[in-house]
């Protein structure tokens, strides 16, 4: 039986508009769970990011429970919140927010050094080891405009990974790349998955949910589909297959 990470129930989040209410989450229920690598799929403003980012805490939600070892993420003040992010949690995001004036090293570090669960010597070296895995060491003291868009998100995921996160988030990690670097950033993160990490990541990619372990639907703020997946393959067309029917049955 998996382990729960996160448990959310009848989380609800609306924006104020125009004297009215927008309504994104209407009462969505979702466990995650350890080891899984879940993708959150939907139709534009179905609520997929929304749902990461009130999970996460990136963004507060305005009605039910997030449940994080046993502590509502909802009800969490912005300090708690802030030590969450900077240990627990991992985020990537589709735009890498990389700091333009520090070097590829500096960017991965510095999380580290906040974190403090590490020595600055430690956290150097273990940035060097993630750097290496993502094949980026030799551009190690490069600014990030110096870089391709993929570089500079195979930075970012060191970077999100450095303080060995609980939970891994992905916002459209793939979104701004193109064919060959969505490849190698996708790559990266089924290694990290195969080797313990948890990840839930947002995507509009059928080829990119073709990674998952588990696929979740969400149409008007809910969840209508829930797909298990065995390990993934390289080249498995069946898989993608079975991806695409599944999608399509649920209205993508």
């Amino acid at each position: 039986m998996k382990n729960t990470i996160l448990s959310a129930r009848g989380l609800c989040k609306s924006f104020a508009h125009n004297g009215g209410q927008i309504h994104i989450l209407t009462g969505l229920d979702v466990d995650i769970y350890e080891g899984d690598f879940t993708v959150i799929m939907g139709a534009s403003g179905s609520g997929k990011s929304t749902t990461l980012y009130s999970l996460s805490g990136m963004d507060r939600a305005t009605g039910g429970q997030v449940l994080y070892k046993e502590k509502d993420i909802v009800k969490m003040s912005e300090r708690e919140l802030a030590t969450l992010r900077h240990g627990d949690f991992g985020f990537i995001f589709q735009q890498m927010h990389l700091v333009s004036n520090l070097t590829l090293f500096e960017n991965i570090t510095v999380p580290g050094y906040l974190n403090r669960s590490r020595s600055a010597a430690d956290t150097d070296k273990r940035a060097a080891e993630l750097m290496e895995k993502m094949g980026i060491s030799h551009i190690k003291t490069h600014l990030p405009g110096q870089c391709s868009g993929g570089e500079q998100q195979r930075c970012a995921i060191a970077r999100a990974v450095i303080n060995d996160p609980v939970l891994l988030f992905a916002d459209e990690p793939t979104g701004a790349l193109n064919k060959r670097n969505t490849t190698e950033v996708l790559d990266l993160l089924t290694e990290l998955n195969k080797n313990g990490q948890s990840i839930l990541m947002v995507t509009h990619d059928a080829r990119a949910a073709c990674r998952a372990s588990r696929i979740l639907y969400i149409e008007d703020g809910k969840i209508i589909g829930d797909l298990d997946l065995p390990p993934y393959a390289k080249d498995e067309k069946s898989r993608e297959t079975q991806v695409n029917a599944w999608l399509a049955a649920n209205g993508f």
